[in-house]
Order: structure tokens, then C-alpha cells, then sequence
């Protein structure tokens, strides 16, 4: 499963994110898989794509870093599944 994850991180902190990331890496659990990530121009906020088999393994890996991030978690799928599966039901 595909999933758009948006940080939004604490108090506008991106220094104890990066000094984190860079420490520690990203810390995801096995079946975690990071795709890309984006970033606002102002660093707000952080928009990544994540492979996952379900939410609760996404969990373990925010849990990691809730501390210094607010996470939104959607499920996302490829326009291209998206219009397919639009296609048969209609």
C-alpha cells in the first residue's frame, strides 16, 4: 500500500529533525519502504511517499519521531490504479 505522509514539524524545528535524521537515520521497521520526499520551501512541512502493508506499521515508525513531528497518514493510490479501477465500475 501507498501512503502520502505530511510532517508538520513542532515549532517550525527543523534543526532537531535534521540533527535527528542525521544521528540516526530514519528508523523504519522492516516492510517500511521510503519512496521520495518533498519539502516546502520554507520547511514547514516535509511530504513523503511510503510503502507500507498497513497504518500500524507507519505507526511504529512515527512513534519515533512524534516528539518533534505531527504526521498526517492518507492512503494514496497511482493515477493510473486509480483510473483503472474507476474504469471497471463504471
Amino acid at each position: 500500500m501507498l501512503f502520502m505522509v505530511i510532517e508538520h514539524f513542532k515549532n517550525g524545528d527543523t534543526t532537531a529533525v535534521g540533527e535527528r535524521f542525521r544521528q540516526k537515520g530514519r528508523m523504519l521497521p522492516d516492510g517500511v519502504i521510503y519512496r521520495a520526499s518533498w519539502m516546502e520551501l520554507n520547511g514547514a512541512r516535509c511530504f513523503q511517499l511510503m510503502e507500507a502493508p498497513d497504518t500500524q506499521s507507519l505507526q511504529s515508525w512515527t512513534k519515533k519521531w512524534d516528539d518533534l513531528v505531527n504526521f498526517q497518514i492518507s492512503e494514496v493510490l497511482t493515477s493510473d490504479e486509480f483510473w483503472s479501477k474507476v474504469s471497471l465500475h463504471n
